[in-house]
């Protein structure tokens, strides 16, 4: 009985389970963005925080305890220079994992793990979301920061609509 494991075992044995996700997080910092299950992706989770983690602190001591992880002397390179000054500034959930549905074969969940600097799209999203209203009275404020329409505002549309139908006869 599983009682108070918090692990999932994937199905595999131990020395074989550590090994993929060795392999799947050197994907992840590589590529930025894998295509895997949701389960493994759950599990690499769990497995590529901490080590993502340990990249804030640039120190030989942090890269060979990064190094006895990923066993990849280019991905812990790139983890160290490049994703580091990215979450330098985060204090925490650097991966986020997207649903894709179920795949053809076996029905298995499919997601997409990703690191979440690293997608330019939502980026862009969030640089253009407005700032968030308060539950007290957000919406009284941002009802009075639009300018009432004039008399004088409202001329020059009128001008400006009937200036195309002349030119139109």
């Amino acid at each position: 009985m599983r009682h108070g494991c918090k692990v999932n075992h994937l199905s595999r044995t131990a020395a074989h389970r550590s090994a993929m996700l060795s392999n799947m997080a050197v994907s992840l910092i590589k590529e930025k963005r894998i295509e895997t299950t949701l389960a493994k992706a759950k599990a690499l989770r769990k497995y590529v925080e901490p080590i993502i983690n340990k990249s804030k602190e640039d120190s030989t001591h942090q890269r060979r305890i990064v190094f006895s992880a990923l066993r990849d002397k280019e991905a812990v390179t790139e983890l160290f220079r490049e994703v580091s000054q990215k979450i330098a500034n985060r204090n925490g959930g650097y991966t986020r994992i997207l649903k894709l549905g179920r795949r053809q074969g076996d029905g298995a969940e499919m997601a997409m793990m990703e690191l979440v600097d690293y997608n330019e799209n939502m980026l862009k999203d969030s640089a253009t979301k407005k700032a968030k209203s308060t539950r007290r009275g957000g919406k009284k404020k941002a009802a009075e920061t639009v300018a009432p329409q004039t008399a004088e505002t409202i001329e020059p549309q009128a001008e400006a609509k009937a200036e195309p139908t002349e030119k139109a006869e």
